[in-house]
């Protein structure tokens, strides 16, 4: 069994994205992915360190007046064999921030986990393929343990309309809150607010469970 993990960070801040915006909780950044968004801007190869599973633990057991602790990276289901250590040890609600695409080590450490914010990844927004089978079976995983679950979504103006299709139809099918969320660079949208209106009312149009929330720690230059 895993007992250590390198982490490239932990901070306490207001959480900027999705259903829970404006709650204050504990990030632990895990540092590997199993995928290579074309806009992912974190440096995991520097400033790393190294927690076995009770250091750990107890740093987020300490930490006070939080909602929850985010799993964030990279991708935290890529150190599913520490979190079987790590989890049972901890003793606040957790919140999992995930690409959705690892059903399989979902299901080994489910039973821990609160909330789970979940990323569709478009193709022609972070050039990762087409994985809505992968996405499926992972949203089929969380809801078949009761598991809360909310679908994000971050787009640009190369949306394509077969990808807002299989989109909506993912969250139809589950009856799941859908986040859109434009792309940014830095505090910086790169798309235009009528671009952003157009393709939200396409969406919205199609499915009344959509939400726009664009990433608001980046507007208010929070980390």
């Amino acid at each position: 069994m895993q007992n250590s993990v390198y982490i490239k960070e932990i901070f306490t801040s207001v959480q900027g994205e999705g259903l829970y915006t404006g709650c204050n909780q504990l990030f632990i950044r895990f540092t590997k992915c199993n995928l290579h968004c074309s806009y992912c801007d974190t440096d995991f190869k520097t400033n790393l360190k190294e927690y076995n599973a009770k250091e750990l633990a107890d740093i987020v057991n300490g930490t006070k007046n939080i909602h929850s602790v985010s799993l964030t990276g990279g991708e935290p289901l890529t150190e599913t064999e520490f979190l079987l250590n790590f989890l049972p040890l901890v003793n606040k609600k957790i919140y999992l921030e995930t690409n959705g695409t690892l059903s399989q080590d979902l299901k080994k450490i489910i039973k821990y986990i609160d909330i789970i914010a979940m990323d569709i990844k478009l193709d022609s927004a972070s050039k990762t393929g087409n994985l809505f089978i992968a996405h499926q079976d992972f949203i089929e995983t969380a809801v078949k343990e009761g598991k809360e679950i909310f679908l994000k979504a971050v787009f640009d103006e190369n949306i394509t309309e077969n990808e807002i299709q299989q989109t909506i139809l993912l969250a139809k099918k589950y009856g799941l809150i859908l986040i859109l969320q434009p792309k940014m660079d830095g505090e910086l949208l790169k798309i235009s607010s009528v671009k952003i209106c157009e393709i939200f009312n396409n969406f919205n149009s199609k499915y009344d469970k959509v939400r726009l929330i664009p990433q608001v720690h980046k507007f208010m230059n929070v980390q």
